[in-house]
């Protein structure tokens, strides 16, 4: 027999996987045949073996077959010689199984072709796939779970927003206040307090409607909230009529109170909100009792307040007398003015409060009591309420403006008018000015803050 080994036959090697490892302990396959080691047939991929004869055949693996599948090459071992356990041999020498995803270049044979793989998608692999799948889709799955749930969320909120926003504006009570003057920088807001005769307002009685109490609240574009009293007692004039400002919606209307204010200030009124006192007896329960503070002891008859020097949480009644008692008050007018100052901030404090917000109940009661007692001008919606809420928690604040207008005479007298507060044009002028454009510090203003 002819050794192809030496005769240069073009037929390589068979495929030894374990040669591939540097330093294998294994012994190489011989090249050489003889009588007792079998040469396995050469590797060709694509080539379709011919069957050798003799024990030699017998104990030589199968072919490696690129393109057949793994059915076809399972049928294809079931009837080669490989099939039988008996012809199968012991020696890793003799039959070296091929493993072609583990083959390396570096030992294949320079005139083969390139191995392919008869599975380019093992099956060993496909439950690592699985679980990489798993743990890449499982964090989408929990953040489409989430996205849900805050979509969900968004959803029951802004049905509840709508619902609450139609609410209370099919109950505001409008009517027309506001004049046809041009717009100024910021918003500001009338605030008033009526004694409309309701049964709460004492022993300190007047004839008629009065605006007892009279608030100015600015909210500037950027810079802190301000809210200014004015005296119930200022003296202005209508026409030829001299009178207190406090009687000029019951004689002349609303608008008129309304002119009279934008020219105290040079500004214009965007909204306008009458509260009755009784309306604030309501509130102020309907909040559980605002914590107001006084530091003189009061036994007044009139307003039938009845107090100890201090902090006090009280409820709506003690709340009235607080904001309505002048006569025990050694600054009269003035005191009573900034008492209902803390009256107001109190509720909003109170009313924006996690406390409240939080109570789906305390809530619709704080809101039905106080659409109850509350009239506004027709451009007033439920939005205009809550930004005037909120500037009045925000004037009320450390960071907020609070006072009352400049005067230069607190007792001047007028015929058929009696003691008037006569106002100080230019200063009240030069204020609003600077409230309106923001440029003003937080802090205490007006003649009240002067004489302090």
């Amino acid at each position: 027999m002819t050794n192809n080994s030496a005769t240069g036959n073009d037929l390589p090697p068979s495929f030894a996987p374990s040669h591939s490892k540097k330093g294998s302990a294994q012994t190489p396959v011989s090249t050489t045949p003889n009588a007792s080691t079998p040469t396995p047939p050469s590797f060709a991929p694509g080539r379709t073996p011919s069957p050798q004869a003799g024990t030699a055949a017998s104990a030589m693996p199968a072919s490696f077959e690129p393109k057949r599948n793994r059915n076809s090459r399972s049928s294809s071992s079931s009837s080669s010689v490989v099939g039988s356990a008996s012809s199968r041999p012991s020696s890793p020498e003799a039959a070296p199984s091929y493993a072609p995803h583990r083959a390396s270049s570096r030992h294949q044979h320079p005139h083969q072709a390139p191995a392919r793989p008869r599975n380019p998608r093992p099956a060993a692999s496909a439950p690592m796939r699985t679980a990489a799948t798993t743990a890449t889709r499982k964090p989408h799955r929990v953040r489409n779970m989430v996205l849900g749930v805050l979509l969900v969320i968004v959803i029951v909120l802004g049905i509840g927003v709508i619902g609450t926003y139609n609410w209370v504006n099919s109950n505001l009570r409008k009517e027309a206040w506001l004049t046809t003057g041009s717009d100024t920088p910021g918003t500001s807001w009338l605030i008033l307090g009526s004694d409309e005769r309701d049964g709460t307002t004492g022993a300190d009685d007047t004839p008629g409607e009065r605006t007892d109490t009279i608030l100015i609240l600015t909210k500037p574009k950027h810079g802190p909230s301000s809210l200014i009293s004015v005296p119930r007692d200022s003296l202005v004039q209508v026409g030829d009529q001299m009178l207190k400002i406090n009687a000029v919606m019951q004689v002349f209307g609303k608008k008129e109170l309304v002119t009279q204010v934008e020219s105290i200030t040079g500004q214009h009124i965007d909204h306008v909100a009458k509260l009755t006192f009784g309306g604030l007896t309501k509130v102020v329960d309907a909040l559980g009792g605002v914590e107001l503070c006084y530091d003189q002891d009061v036994d007044d008859e009139k307003s039938e307040l009845h107090w100890k020097s201090g902090c006090h949480m009280v409820d709506g009644r003690t709340a009235l007398a607080f904001s309505r008692m002048r006569y025990s008050d050694p600054r009269s007018d003035f005191g009573r003015s900034d008492r209902q100052r803390q009256v107001i901030g109190a509720i909003a404090q109170k009313a924006t409060s996690k406390s409240t917000l939080f109570n789906i109940g305390k809530l619709k009661k704080v809101g039905e009591a106080a659409l109850g007692s509350l009239t506004v001008d027709d451009k007033s919606t439920p939005w205009t309420m809550l930004q005037m809420l909120l500037a009045f928690r925000d004037a009320s604040g450390s960071n907020g403006i609070t006072g009352s207008l400049y005067w230069t005479d607190p007792g001047y007298y007028v015929d058929g008018v009696g003691s008037s507060v006569l106002l100080d044009n230019q200063k009240n002028l030069e204020l609003f000015r600077q409230l309106h454009d923001g440029d003003h510090a937080p802090g205490q203003v007006g003649s009240t803050a002067e004489q302090q």
